[in-house]
């Protein structure tokens, strides 16, 4: 074979090298824009938190009565146990045998951290951590994951497109594209989760593979319960802060202020939706409701949505950590002795070895 000559290996060096150096600058690339981001929200919050009136915020959440709360408090845990029951969706699809009491605890644990930390490190990071040890493979946990945030964004499709179809006031005037636009969005939505369904019903054709990954289409009677647990779920997310709103507020707008604020939330990537949630609601009803009330209400539903829940997980996740501890520390029992053959001789393939 012909070696090649000195510039060809120049070049390749040269290729080499550059390729280092773009691997290099990269991630100090991504991180300066990471930290440039939240820079900037972090400015945007400190300004706005600036013209708060927080006395009085904070008197507003001190007067909310007993009885609200407790309903709120309610409406929230009834929230938390329908998410949780998104990954029973994909026990059943995967056919992985892990108990319904295992799934639940695994999946709230991993919804209340993704609530406080973001998705990355809730949704996905302790799912794979917990699940892992309890003995899912890597593959099945990625699909059980998959099948939660499907479950979860089919009823949102559905309540968005629904609100821009029959109340598309609740979208701002400076923010509104108009109204076809926004009942052709509103429509769009709708029918991508129709297909959905549609096809989970109808189809001959029930599974598609994609760059190595596999997606088999669940039943009819599977994508209507993901449809109405996840139509429930925001319905009653949106209900905590209606109630801690007043009855001051349709109904309907503070449904669409979630909706809206949730993908907004979903896009920026600040965990917690921190500083998103407050800012969506504020321009959206921030002109039938006292800036203070409104900021009152949602840090009470933080309080009982995000953080009691945190605190509760954490000890969840304590118990956990120590019951695995426990079990890697307790000893392993010694093997039985090898039973010694009978004298007599037995058939074989049942009971021992023949002759």
């Amino acid at each position: 074979m012909a070696r090649p000559d000195a510039s060809q290996e120049r070049h390749a060096r040269d290729a080499q090298g550059a390729a280092g150096v773009s691997r290099a600058w990269w991630p100090w690339a991504r991180r300066g824009l990471t930290l440039l981001f939240f820079a900037t929200v972090g400015v945007l919050l400190v300004r706005f938190g600036s013209q708060v009136q927080w006395h009085a915020v904070w008197a507003t959440v001190l007067s909310k009565p007993v009885p609200t709360l407790a309903w709120a408090a309610a409406l929230a845990a009834f929230s938390h146990a329908l998410v949780a029951s998104y990954d029973l969706i994909g026990r059943r699809a995967t056919g992985h045998a892990l108990s319904i009491p295992n799934v639940l605890s695994v999946a709230w644990v991993a919804y209340v951290f993704n609530l406080n930390l973001g998705a990355l490190v809730g949704g996905v990071g302790f799912r794979f951590r917990l699940y892992t040890r309890l003995g899912l493979d890597k593959a099945t946990i990625a699909q059980v994951y998959g099948w939660s945030v499907l479950t979860n964004w089919l009823g949102y499709l559905v309540l968005i497109g629904g609100v821009l179809l029959l109340s598309p006031d609740t979208i701002p005037a400076k923010w509104h594209p108009g109204q076809p636009a926004t009942a052709t969005l509103g429509g769009l939505l709708v029918l991508v989760a129709l297909a959905y369904l549609l096809g989970c019903g109808f189809a001959t054709r029930r599974s598609w593979q994609w760059r190595g990954h596999g997606f088999t289409l669940p039943s009819g009677r599977i994508a209507l319960t993901q449809l109405l647990m996840s139509v429930l779920n925001w319905l009653a997310i949106a209900a905590v802060i209606g109630v801690l709103l007043g009855d001051s507020i349709a109904f309907t707008d503070v449904l669409g202020a979630l909706l809206l604020a949730a993908v907004a939330g979903a896009i920026s990537h600040v965990p917690a939706g921190l500083g998103v949630l407050e800012a969506v609601f504020i321009a959206l009803l921030g002109d039938a409701m006292p800036t203070n009330d409104i900021l009152a209400a949602l840090l009470t539903y933080r309080a009982i949505y995000y953080l009691a829940p945190l605190a509760v997980g954490l000890v969840a996740l304590a118990t956990m950590e120590s019951r695995r501890r426990k079990k890697n520390a307790a000893p392993t029992p010694a093997p039985l002795p090898a039973a010694r053959p009978h004298n007599r001789r037995v058939r074989a393939g049942v009971t021992g070895t023949g002759s």
